[in-house]
């Protein structure tokens, strides 16, 4: 398909460009061929002139007559004319086509890449909703297929589905906030706001998770403002906050802190989990991507995508840095 449509818009760029070059030939010819038909009929009428004696009487007695080219040579300058022309023609076209070919795929490459990751995103998405879609199938088939189905067993089957039916909602929620291609941020809304605020927000947000796992988080922070939008950055340290809980050991420890150089503030927050292996560091805020460690784990490897996402709408940075079966760093840098 892409190169069916690089080979339709190379041979328009083709098509304008030879029709003006032909235009122009035509043109050039026209006034060369008049200027050639012009010679060619004062040569005439001045021999007719010298034959009847006008021009002795208007010149004198010694006229010079000017350079003669007979009709074979005025044929001959018209042959090479319309030679060169199409000599010059077809290196045009030769050099249009090769520039209107590498033209159009450099046209046509971000359309590419735009196609697909749409197509990537769909199939990625059709993907993840297969499994509780499935989950949910079996479970009602099975159940509907069991005579001796009592109360008991049914509230579990429901209480199953419902946790299935949120997780598609969590899921539906992200597929979302990836499909608006990044605009995430409503620059309007933007302003100076606390990053301190910011971090409770996030950890308040988180609480009950730590608890249940017996995590205690650390704030080492230095309170500066940020220009950004509350909410939105407030997602991003839930996020971070949530993946450091998640892959944290129990009774461990999440620490959070910050630190301003220029106009610059780092906030960094530290898990002392599992940690990520070099290999998927690359990979660690695509879209779907969830590392070997963390498959059997609850989740869609959306966040982070997310996270980025909505820092990149900021103008920020962020990245990772980790140390398998020690700890794991991520790292934000926003515009204070």
């Amino acid at each position: 398909m892409f190169e069916t449509t690089r080979l339709k818009l190379t041979t328009w760029y083709l098509v304008i460009i030879m029709s003006i070059s032909i235009v122009f030939s035509l043109i050039i010819y026209s006034r060369i061929n008049e200027d050639l038909s012009r010679f060619e009929t004062m040569q005439v009428r001045f021999q007719e002139d010298l034959r009847v004696g006008r021009v002795r009487e208007i010149l004198g007695p010694r006229p010079t007559a000017p350079q003669r080219l007979n009709a074979e040579e005025i044929r001959e300058a018209r042959t090479r004319l319309i030679l060169s022309l199409v000599v010059i023609n077809l290196a045009i076209f030769g050099f249009a086509g090769t520039a209107g070919y590498f033209l159009a795929g450099r046209t046509l490459k971000p359309i590419k890449e735009m196609i697909d990751e749409q197509n990537r995103f769909v199939t990625d998405s059709s993907h993840e909703l297969r499994t509780p879609l499935t989950s949910l199938r079996s479970e009602i088939e099975v159940g509907l297929r069991n005579k001796k189905l009592n109360l008991a067993d049914s509230k579990k089957i429901l209480q199953s589905n419902l946790e299935e039916v949120i997780n598609l909602q969590v899921l539906s929620d992200n597929l979302l906030e990836l499909s608006q291609n990044g605009h995430l941020v409503n620059k309007a809304a933007m302003k100076e706001i606390s990053i301190l605020e910011i971090v409770h927000d996030a950890v308040n947000k988180t609480e009950s998770m730590a608890k249940e796992k017996q995590i205690k988080v650390e704030e080492k922070m230095k309170d500066t403002k940020v220009f950004g939008v509350k909410d939105r950055l407030t997602e991003v340290f839930v996020i971070l906050f949530d993946n450091a809980i998640k892959y944290s050991t129990p009774k461990g420890k999440v620490t959070v802190s910050s630190k301003i150089t220029g106009d610059k503030v780092k906030i960094s927050v530290t898990d002392n989990g599992s940690g990520i292996e070099p290999k998927d560091i690359p990979h660690i805020f695509d879209r779907f991507f969830r590392s070997d460690k963390s498959r059997s784990k609850h989740g869609y490897g959306l966040g982070l995508s997310i996270a980025k996402k909505i820092v990149d709408s900021h103008k920020g940075e962020i990245f990772v840095k980790s140390i398998p079966n020690k700890e794991t760093t991520f790292t934000i840098i926003l515009s204070s």
